[in-house]
């Protein structure tokens, strides 16, 4: 892959654990730096990963096996590489996606024990793209899935399977810690935005001015 422009930052966490509200947060703060930003979401996108997006939270697919969802979810992944992703690379100066392979380790990985399978899938059809900078938005799972009405299929599995995603969060984030940085995601949205910022202003270079008050 060719050199790329942008600073690829990928935000992770539980369900409900405000990714959404984080990643407007950096959107609107990397812009009234004079930043170009360009957000994903995964799965999705792209009109193929929408479509495998359906499939894969839609509570009507109750049997749908635990192989056959992480191949969906590799199928979105390397679309929107191959469409998206790699173009706002080298377009944008930041590039945010909702999710990555981090998602993929930890949900198919851990929580639903495909292990190895996973980690060979993941490297593989990552096609060599790897954030430069993880936010992993830790708090405890009961917390989240309050905030959620309607749940998707996903959402509905038993609270075992999200407290089994924070701890392979966890262990992520021990393994590659230059990486991955953990961000307490509890409390009102002003503190944990500010805790966002002080991550990104340690970790991405020439960025030490981004004054959020």
């Amino acid at each position: 892959m060719k050199k790329k422009k942008a600073f690829f930052i990928t935000v992770e966490g539980l369900e409900g654990s405000g990714k959404s509200s984080v990643i407007n947060f950096l959107r609107d703060l990397l812009k009234r730096n004079k930043f170009s930003v360009k957000i994903f979401r995964e799965p999705g996108s792209t009109k193929v990963g929408e479509k495998i997006r359906n499939i894969l939270l839609d509570k009507k697919n109750s049997k749908l096996s635990v192989h056959t969802e992480l191949l969906l979810y590799l199928a979105a992944r390397t679309q929107l590489i191959e469409e998206e992703l790699k173009k706002a690379l080298d377009k944008y100066d930041f590039v945010i996606c909702d999710r990555f392979f981090d998602s993929t380790l930890v949900y198919q990985g851990y929580a639903l024990g495909l292990g190895k399978i996973v980690e060979d899938a993941v490297k593989t059809f990552s096609l060599g793209v790897v954030p430069d900078l993880t936010i992993f938005l830790n708090a405890p799972p009961e917390e989240g899935l309050r905030r959620i009405a309607k749940k998707d299929r996903i959402e509905s599995r038993p609270l075992n399977f999200h407290k089994k995603l924070r701890q392979g969060y966890l262990k992520l984030a021990k393994k590659y810690p230059q990486r991955i940085k953990c961000v307490d995601a509890r409390g009102n949205l002003k503190d944990i935005y500010k805790r966002i910022q002080l991550v990104l202003e340690k970790n991405c270079p020439n960025l030490t001015c981004l004054w959020y008050r």
